[in-house]
């Protein structure tokens, strides 16, 4: 099969189209023609070599953390699965690789992909579901009338995570460009906040969660419009303890996990606040219940570029730009 695969860890380093052979299929896996993909910053990140030292990938390897496509073989304990259903996920970590033509996955990563959404749509949808949905829902528990600030509005996270917070009964405050106000509004926010000519801090003020995404003064300034017991999920880091613990980190990177995350631990408790770091997991079940917000219409993707497989590169380069509204998404196959 044809593969994007990635040679060797670099930033910026360039992908090359290969032929390697088709995954094994494992007894619990189903085998997926990839139909299309979506484009992450994870997948940069990857690369890039950002995460060797916790995720570490043995190159060559094939990048991409998000599929739609058709399932073509089953493994022999596989029972939700059959030959011919349309599927979307998030692979999970250590077995990724969407930028081809098939992936094997588990079928507990896998849920049937939304009926009202065509591949395109559906492959912009796990990892920014998944991670908006164990943001709000599991780690939050978010509640009608609760105030969330998320950070990044128009971007993949903030575009999916708006609408679930709206569709859980919160009032919801983002940043965002002004050229792009009119889509955020649309999806839901209550305040719409102009990164480039106010500062949220002055603006904001007694909120309940914070989703931050971005760098690490402004996750210093988000904790300051926190109340009292309010809590901060960053999906951007630092890494905390938690999190180590949650992938059985060996004691040396224990230690340096509680060291990135020490002076951003320390300050949340001096203002009352809690301070989390959210590191999304594949979860098909989570997808599931995705499925049904979309399918019910409470929920809907936002793609910008749709790129053909051949362009992958282009597709990544432009993710790292830093402009795509919403979702970036590679056809894979007819």
């Amino acid at each position: 099969m044809k593969a994007f695969v990635v040679d060797k860890y670099r930033k910026k380093g360039a992908l090359r189209l290969a032929n390697v052979p088709e995954p094994e299929v494992r007894d619990n896996d189903v085998l997926v023609r990839v139909r299309a993909t979506g484009v992450n910053l994870l997948d940069s990140k990857i690369r890039d070599g950002e995460f060797k030292l916790i995720l570490p990938y043995g190159p060559p390897f094939i990048l991409g953390h998000d599929v739609a496509g058709s399932v073509v073989r089953v493994g022999s304990k596989v029972r939700r699965f059959k030959t011919g259903d349309e599927v979307y996920a998030r692979p999970r970590d250590h077995r990724v690789g969407t930028f081809a033509e098939f992936i094997a996955m588990d079928e507990a990563d896998v849920a049937l992909k939304p009926e009202n959404l065509n591949m395109e749509e559906a492959a912009s949808i796990p990892l920014v579901g998944l991670t908006a949905w164990q943001a709000l829902v599991e780690m939050g528990k978010v509640k009608p009338g609760q105030k969330i600030f998320i950070q990044a509005g128009s971007g993949g996270v903030g575009t999916f995570a708006i609408q679930l917070a709206k569709h859980l009964g919160a009032e919801v405050a983002t940043t965002t460009s002004a050229k792009n106000a009119e889509l955020v509004k649309g999806l839901g926010a209550d305040l719409i906040i102009d990164y480039n000519t106010q500062d949220f801090e002055k603006v904001l003020s007694g909120y309940d969660l914070v989703l931050n995404s971005q760098d690490p003064e402004t996750l210093k300034k988000s904790l300051r419009v926190l109340k009292p017991g309010g809590q901060l999920i960053s999906i951007s880091g630092p890494p905390d303890p938690e999190f180590a613990k949650e992938l059985k980190l060996n004691l040396f990177l224990n230690l340096v996990m509680r060291l990135l995350s020490r002076r951003v631990r320390k300050e949340a408790k001096s203002h009352g606040v809690r301070y989390s770091f959210l590191f999304m997991r594949a979860q098909g079940q989570h997808l599931s219940e995705i499925t049904s917000l979309i399918e019910s219409g409470a929920i809907r993707p936002v793609v910008d570029k749709i790129f053909p497989f051949e362009k992958t590169e282009d597709a990544l380069a432009y993710v790292e730009t830093g402009r795509a509204k919403g979702k970036v998404v590679i056809t894979v196959g007819e």
